[in-house]
């Protein structure tokens, strides 16, 4: 009897175990199914990531391993690591980064302050308030290139309209693109204005996502403005705000046509940014190998603050 019983109890087994084969096995392929339909959905995607982003990358980093030769047209055999102690070693290098750095100090703090200064403005509830906010947003459907120009003429030491401003004022006129110190900042003050545009919807959509009743509760509880700006708005925005410095950072890193355009790299390399020493070497001294190692090393250092900013910054950001 218990034989049976222990026969019977193993055979209900067996069969338990032989319909849930099937039905495993359809979930696998439901499961690659689903996985497939993913990667078909991607694939437009990932070629142009290929295309555009992972096979240059990968480029770059083979020909910083070769030295081109004297006319750019070939390369000479394999050099390894040799143009990154190069490069390291340039002191004009490493002036470019230098230059870089302040350039990104000029640049990303106000553009964040100004561009948070706006949407909280714009984030009020009165009567026309739309206009502003489109006037706001503007310089994000205006190319580099064209402020570029537009800054250009205005920048003219004889006839454009900031040294007559000053002259107005009885102030000197200020050579903005053949001073050395006044060039940089002459770049930072158009890079702010074309970045203002972006930082200013991206917070202004984290402003509009707080829900309004932590406002409210604040007012009930007796809170003024600024302890509700400090206490409510400034920890419920940081992951936008946290955002926006990560990729204002980055794109002061990667600036390069206002530079062109404004100043070519002077004066006495007082724009030389690390991007446009690239540029020079790569296609006026025809060094691409030099200049796919400085590209590499770029890269790197951009890596290194990113994952620097996500240790140290992220640790203060709440995600509500």
């Amino acid at each position: 009897m218990r034989l049976a019983n222990g026969e019977g109890l193993v055979g209900e087994q067996s069969a338990t175990r032989a319909m849930a084969r099937p039905h495993a096995s359809s979930a696998r392929a439901r499961s690659r199914r689903e996985t497939a339909i993913s990667l078909l959905y991607l694939l437009p995607s990932l070629i142009v990531f290929g295309v555009f982003i992972f096979y240059p990358l990968f480029k770059s980093i083979y020909l910083s391993l070769f030295a081109s030769d004297p006319f750019g047209l070939g390369r000479t055999p394999f050099v390894g690591l040799r143009q990154y102690e190069i490069a390291l070693k340039s002191q004009s290098y490493r002036d470019g980064l230098g230059v870089t750095v302040l350039y990104t100090l000029y640049t990303v703090p106000l553009g964040i302050l100004i561009a948070l200064g706006l949407a909280v403005l714009a984030n009020l509830r009165v009567r026309g308030i739309g206009f502003f906010r489109t006037v706001y947003a503007l310089p994000i459907g205006v190319s580099v290139g064209a402020a570029s120009i537009v800054f250009l003429l205005l920048y003219n030491s004889r006839a454009g309209v900031l040294n007559y401003f000053l002259n107005t004022l009885g102030l000197p006129s200020v050579e903005w693109l053949t001073e050395p110190r006044a060039a940089l900042w002459a770049v930072a003050i158009l890079s702010i204005w074309a970045g203002i545009g972006f930082n200013f919807i991206v917070l202004l959509s984290g402003l509009q996502g707080i829900p309004e009743e932590l406002y409210e509760s604040a007012r009930i509880d007796g809170a003024n403005n600024a302890r509700i700006f400090r206490s409510i708005t400034l920890p419920m925005l940081m992951p936008t705000l946290f955002f926006v410095l990560i990729v204002s950072t980055i794109n002061a890193f990667q600036s390069f046509a206002q530079i062109h355009i404004l100043t070519k790299g002077g004066p006495a390399n007082a724009t030389n940014v690390v991007v446009y020493s690239i540029y020079r070497e790569a296609f006026f001294n025809f060094q691409t190998g030099y200049a796919s190692a400085q590209a590499v090393i770029l890269f790197v250092i951009i890596l290194i603050l990113t994952a620097i900013q996500f240790l140290v910054i992220e640790r203060r950001v709440h995600y509500a």
